[in-house]
C-alpha cells in the first residue's frame, strides 16, 4: 500500500472495500460494482459498469483487489468517474457519512458507518453481557443512539467480548473495574487492543485514544473482528467433525478443510436447502425474500429425536406473506423460537446486508448445525491446530495480510501471504516482475505460478533476509510441509519482533544475548531477585522473572499478592502465566505468546515475550 496513504485513510479504504465486496472473497467483480450503484439509485448500464471496472482494474484480471482499490482512492480527487464511485459508496443504504478532522490529513477525512451494524452490535453486547456485574454501568446500550461508542471507552466491554470470543484470553484479574482514572482506562484499552491483536484482529490503525474518543468507524471495525472470531470458532472441521457431512462427491477431507468459515457456512446452508430443491450463492441478494431462511429454519429445527431436546415446529405460513418486510419479520419470529434471533432485523434481511446476514447464519449453525458425522470405514483422523500454528496464524492476521489466514498450510500455498510478511519485515519484494498475482488460472489452478512464488519466497529468505533455510525449497511451501513451513514462518516472526528493538535501539543489532543482558540489568536495577541465564531458564516456568520485569518497567503495576509462590503445581504455574501474559499486554507490550508457552518454557515464544517487554521498556526510557 502506498506510503502516501495515512493510517486513517487506510482504515477508510479497507471499510469501503468491504462494503462493496459483499461475498468477502477479497475481490470486487462487475456484479458487486453494479449492485452498489443500483442500491444507491444510480443504476448504470452494464457496459458502463464494465468500463468502470476496466478503468480501475490494474492487472486486467476482470476484478479489483485491495491494492487496486487503494490506488483508486488516491486518484479520486482529480477523476470524475472515480468520484462517482466515491459518492455511490457514501450513499449506500444504511450508511452514515461522518466528517472526520484527522490531524494527519489537513483536509479532514470522511468515514462511513453502518447504522445497521451499530444496532446489531449494541443488541449483541446487551444480550451477551446482560448478567455480567462489571458491565452494568453501561448496559443496556440503546441501539438507536450513539451510546455504543461511549460504552467501549473504558475498555471493560472490549475485554469481556474478547473473552467471549476466545475464552481465557484475558486474565480477569488484570482488568481495572472500579474508580477508573484516565491512566487505568488507558491500561484497559492497551489490554484490549493487545489481546485483540493476539487473537488475530488487525488493530494496526487503532489506538487507545481512538477508542476513548469512540471513533465510530474504528469501534465498529474492531467489534466486528472480535465478534466474527467468536462466531467462526467452531465452523472448522478439526473442532466439529460433523462438518464432514458436507463433503461433496469426489472431494477429499483435505480439500474440505481448506474452505474458509464463510465458504463452509454457505456449503452448510445449501446442504440443508438441497432437501427442498433450493440453493443460494451469497448472504446478500439471495436471502432478501426470506424464502431460503424459512426453509433452512425448517430443516435445522430440532425434530424431537434427541433426548432432552424437545421438538420445535417452524410455522411456515409467513412464507406466503407478500410484503417482504412482513415476511422477514415472520421468519425472524421463527428464528426466535430456535433461540437464534441475533444480528439481523427485517430491514437487514430485505436490504441484503451481507455482513450481518452472515453473522445470523453463523448463529444458526452454532446453535442448530443439524449435521451427523458420516458413518463408514473412512479414517477420520483430524489433527487440531497446534498452539504454535494458532499463534503464527493470529500474528499474520493481526498484520492485515490478505487473504485472511484460516488454515496455515493451505493459505500459504501460493506464498502471497509470506511475501506480504517480507514487506512487513522490510525485506524488499519485487512485486512487479517476480511475483505472480492471483487469480491463478491454468492447468491445476495455476500450479506452476504458485510454485514460482514459493521458490521466490524461499530465495528471498536465503539471499535477502539471511534466514537459515537449509533443506527448504519452494516445493515444501507449496506441499504444505508442516515442519519446514513453520521454520520459515518462525524466522519471519522473529525478525519482525527484533526489528522493533532495532528501530528503538537506533539500529543496534538485536539478538538473544542482548535481550537476556537487558532483562537482567533491568531486573537488577529495580532491586528484583529474579534473573535468567537464557530463554530455557527453569525459573521462567514460574513466570516470576516475567512478572518482576513488568513491575520493573512499570513500578507497582503487578499485585504480587495474586502471584503463587513456593512449590508450585501445574495449576499454580498456569495461573501465574495467565496473569503475566495479560499484565504484559496491559502495560503496552504486544505479546502473541500464550500462558502455556511460559509454563512449558517454549524457548521461541519465551524470546518473543522478553523481546516485546524490552521494546516496551526502551520506549519508556
Amino acid at each position: 500500500m502506498s506510503a502516501s496513504v495515512s493510517a486513517e485513510e487506510t482504515e477508510e479504504i479497507r471499510e469501503g472495500f468491504q462494503q462493496v465486496d459483499v461475498d468477502g472473497n477479497g475481490y470486487i467483480c462487475a456484479s458487486e460494482l453494479g449492485d452498489l450503484f443500483n442500491k444507491v439509485g444510480c443504476s448504470m448500464p452494464g457496459y458502463q459498469v464494465r468500463e468502470l471496472l476496466q478503468k480501475l482494474d490494474r492487472d486486467n484480471d476482470s476484478r479489483i483487489n485491495l491494492e487496486e482499490f487503494t490506488a483508486i482512492f488516491q486518484e479520486m480527487k482529480d477523476d470524475r468517474m472515480s468520484q462517482s464511485f466515491r459518492k455511490a459508496l457514501n450513499k449506500k443504504e444504511g450508511i452514515l457519512a461522518i466528517g472526520g478532522t484527522s490531524t494527519i490529513s489537513s483536509e479532514g477525512t470522511q468515514h462511513s458507518i453502518s447504522e445497521q451494524e451499530r444496532f446489531a452490535f449494541a443488541n449483541y453486547i446487551n444480550s451477551s453481557l446482560e448478567k455480567d456485574p462489571d458491565c452494568q454501568h453501561v448496559l443496556p446500550i440503546k441501539p438507536e443512539t450513539e451510546a455504543l461508542f461511549k460504552a467501549v471507552a473504558d475498555g471493560i466491554i472490549l475485554c469481556k467480548l474478547i473473552n467471549l470470543s476466545v475464552a481465557d484470553t484475558i486474565d480477569e484479574r488484570t482488568i481495572n473495574k472500579k474508580k477508573l482514572t484516565p491512566f487505568t482506562t488507558q491500561e484497559n484499552l492497551n489490554l484490549a487492543l493487545n489481546s485483540a491483536s493476539a487473537i488475530g484482529c488487525q488493530v494496526v490503525n487503532i489506538g487507545a485514544q481512538d477508542l476513548k474518543e469512540g471513533k465510530p468507524h474504528l469501534v465498529l471495525g474492531l467489534l466486528w473482528q472480535i465478534i466474527k472470531i467468536g462466531l467462526f470458532a467452531d465452523i472448522e472441521l478439526s473442532r466439529n467433525e460433523a462438518i464432514a457431512a458436507l463433503l461433496e462427491e469426489g472431494e477429499s477431507l483435505e480439500e474440505l478443510m481448506k474452505l474458509s468459515p464463510e465458504e463452509l457456512l454457505l456449503r452448510w446452508a445449501n446442504f440443508h436447502l438441497k432437501k427442498v430443491g433450493m440453493s443460494i450463492s451469497n448472504f446478500s441478494g439471495d436471502i432478501k425474500d426470506s424464502k431460503a431462511y424459512f426453509h433452512l429454519l425448517q430443516q435445522i429445527a430440532p425434530d424431537g429425536s434427541k433426548e432432552d431436546v424437545p421438538r420445535i415446529e417452524v410455522d411456515m405460513t409467513g412464507l406466503y406473506e407478500e410484503d417482504l418486510m412482513k415476511r422477514a419479520d415472520c421468519m425472524l419470529k421463527q428464528a426466535d423460537s430456535l433461540g437464534c434471533r441475533q444480528f439481523v432485523t427485517a430491514t437487514d434481511v430485505v436490504s441484503g446486508n451481507a455482513k450481518l446476514n452472515m453473522a445470523f447464519v453463523a448463529t444458526l449453525f452454532n446453535k442448530h448445525p443439524a449435521l451427523t458425522k458420516p458413518a463408514g470405514d473412512q479414517d477420520w483422523v483430524l489433527e487440531s491446530e497446534t498452539r504454535e500454528e494458532r499463534t503464527f496464524r493470529n500474528w499474520m492476521n493481526s498484520l492485515g495480510v490478505s487473504p485472511h489466514v484460516h488454515h496455515i498450510y493451505g493459505d500459504l500455498q501460493d506464498a502471497m501471504v509470506i511475501l506480504q510478511l517480507y514487506d512487513r519485515i522490510k525485506v524488499p519484494v519485487d512485486w512487479d516482475s517476480r511475483v505472480n498475482l492471483p487469480p491463478f488460472k491454468g492447468i491445476g489452478g495455476g500450479h506452476l505460478k504458485k510454485m514460482e512464488n514459493c521458490t521466490y519466497a524461499v530465495d528471498l529468505g536465503k539471499k535477502e533476509a539471511g534466514f537459515s533455510l537449509v533443506g527448504i525449497g519452494g516445493q515444501d511451501l507449496y506441499d504444505g510441509n508442516q515442519t519446514l513451513t513453520l521454520a520459515l514462518v518462525w524466522q519471519l516472526m522473529r525478525r519482525y519482533t527484533l526489528n522493533v528493538l532495532e528501530d528503538l535501539g537506533h539500529g543496534e543489532v538485536a539478538g538473544d544475548d542482548l535481550i537476556v543482558s537487558w532483562v537482567n540489568k533491568t531486573l537488577a536495577k529495580a532491586g528484583k531477585s529474579s534473573s535468567i541465564k537464557s530463554f530455557k531458564d527453569k525459573t521462567i516456568g514460574t513466570s516470576m522473572p516475567v512478572l518482576e520485569l513488568i513491575d520493573a518497567i512499570q513500578p507497582q503495576s503487578v499485585n504480587f499478592e495474586l502471584v503463587q509462590k513456593g512449590s508450585l503445581s501445574d495449576e499454580d504455574k498456569l495461573s501465574n502465566a495467565k496473569y503475566a501474559v495479560s499484565m504484559a499486554r496491559k502495560i503496552g507490550a504486544k505479546v502473541y505468546a500464550l500462558p502455556e508457552d511460559l509454563v512449558e518454557i517454549n524457548q521461541k515464544m519465551v524470546m518473543t515475550i522478553f523481546a516485546c517487554l524490552m521494546g516496551r521498556g526502551m520506549k519508556k526510557a
